[in-house]
């Protein structure tokens, strides 16, 4: 095919096409062309010099190529290079002249990981997890906006699939180009058609013995079976859809089925097999000066041990850029396990905290704990007995493992308990000492108590749940409370 079209005559068109950072063109309403590129999104060009009688050539070439017509009778043409993908629309249907798209589709993989990471298209500890979850062959379905780069994503993943293991991609457009990337590795390309439909396509495909099925795109009932059969009958896929947001993954593909599937029973299906929805999001930032790309959306698919199928959103990046991330459940983790993959429960969110200096200027003291995360440990709401040390700042909203975006001053450096209707007051802490959250061994008594007197009796002593190893008394004033 790609010996075909050397011989048309692009004219005009060629400086586009030879642009690598062109992705797509589009001519429409008697000579307006619009690109799309990776720099800048989509714009319109002028005085390009081409116009209705060279799309009209162009397409009359590619017919002939191919062996069919472009006229009244036939006014629809799709045509195929190696890294073309062309559709025309004759000017009988097209009544504002002739219509054409322009795809590009290079065999070669854009994303680096360097350059993703410096272009703020994925967190550095997001993309080291998904290529993790790769290692431990998760099945993961990438969503976005046509144009939004999913395809080139999948690409990604894909490479940094293990070298012995087989890939099948199965397409009914060629846009992969995965055994042209990697023409060394056990890659089988399939091209779906009239005559081998993605049904057939796929049997042929299980009894060629993959690990990774590669679907271009899930587009249909057919498609949407392909990837349900895949995935039950143990093969690990990669693909991408079309939705809003990665949660609605599933209901998406519910969507397309044709049947009267019942609903639960196929959302269970998919939420128990399929283990990572991935949204990709290309807008114009007005930040970066330019169309950015980016992965705004990472969610957890599972089945809960009562049989219910729910979700879990690991990472989320709002429009105004604030982000939330959680640490995986126990589900992915055990089904990485299984896989031989370690991962530990902590990898994307992990404990930090810092002591607060006693003579820092009050306007600056707690700026720099505006954001910061908490791990999984035993973390409720401030007052309650975990949130108390010495130097900690924790935020009454804080939710263990997430993100904090906004936090309330604390007390530095001191404890404050109410006991029986007293407040102990706050005491300035004498040295802040490390911090041990939810110590394995839980049969360690409370050495550390603070033991306070109200009204000449002796109240309840009240453990320290960090302390691991024994330590002087600490004492502390009370001040009596008239209620």
């Amino acid at each position: 095919m790609e010996a075909e079209f050397t011989q048309v005559d692009f004219g005009p068109l060629r400086q586009f096409l030879d642009n690598d950072d062109v992705t797509d063109i589009s001519y429409s309403n008697g000579g307006q062309v619009w690109l799309k590129t990776l720099s800048q999104g989509v714009y319109r060009v002028e005085n390009t010099g081409i116009d209705n009688p060279l799309m009209e050539k162009i397409a009359f070439q590619c017919a002939n190529s191919m062996g069919k017509s472009f006229n009244m009778a036939n006014p629809f043409l799709d045509a195929e290079s190696a890294e073309l993908r062309m559709n025309f629309v004759h000017d009988s249907i097209a009544r504002n002249g002739i219509a054409v798209l322009i795809r590009k589709t290079p065999a070669k993989i854009r994303l680096e990981k360097e350059k993703i990471i410096a272009e703020d298209y994925i967190r550095l500890n997001i993309h080291d997890f998904l290529l993790k979850c790769v290692e431990g062959h998760c099945n993961i379905l990438v969503s976005g906006e046509t144009g939004s780069g999913k395809t080139e994503f999948i690409k990604y993943l894909a490479a940094h699939t293990k070298e012995d293991e087989k890939i099948i991609t199965i397409e009914d457009t060629l846009e992969l180009h995965l055994d042209r990337i990697f023409p060394k590795r056990d890659i089988v390309a399939m091209k779906t058609n009239n005559v081998a439909s993605y049904s057939d396509v796929l049997v042929t495909c299980m009894r060629q013995n993959p690990r990774w099925i590669l679907l271009s795109e899930v587009r249909s009932a057919e498609a949407v079976m392909a990837v349900r059969n895949s995935i039950s009958s143990g093969h690990n896929i990669l693909s991408t859809i079309h939705a809003d947001k990665a949660e609605s993954i599933p209901s998406r593909l519910y969507s397309l089925l044709e049947s009267n599937i019942e609903i639960d029973q196929f959302l269970k299906t998919i939420h128990r097999y399929v283990q990572l929805g991935v949204h990709i999001k290309g807008y114009y930032s007005t930040k970066y000066k330019r169309f950015h790309r980016e992965v705004s959306e990472v969610v957890e698919f599972y089945v809960t041990d009562d049989n219910k199928a729910e979700y879990k959103i690991l990472y989320k990046k709002t429009p105004d850029g604030k982000e939330t991330i959680t640490n995986p459940t126990k589900y992915l983790l055990g089904y990485l396990e299984s896989q031989g993959v370690i991962m530990q429960p902590d990898i994307l969110v992990k404990e930090q905290f810092s002591e607060v200096k006693e003579n820092q200027d009050s306007s600056d003291k707690f700026s720099k704990y505006s954001d910061f995360v908490v791990d999984n440990s035993n973390i409720t709401q401030s007052g309650s007995p975990q949130n108390i040390d010495k130097g900690i700042n924790l935020n009454k909203n804080t939710t263990a493992n997430t993100k904090v975006v906004e936090s309330n001053t604390p007390q530095v450096g001191s404890i404050q308990r109410t006991v029986q209707n007293s407040t102990i007051q706050n005491i300035p802490s004498q040295k802040p000492r490390e911090v041990i959250p939810n110590p394995q061994n839980t049969n360690i008594p409370n050495y550390n108590t603070v033991q306070s007197t109200v009204s000449g009796q002796t109240t309840m002593n009240v453990p320290n749940p960090y302390a691991t190893v024994p330590r002087p008394m600490e004492k502390t004033s009370i001040v009596g409370n008239n209620n």
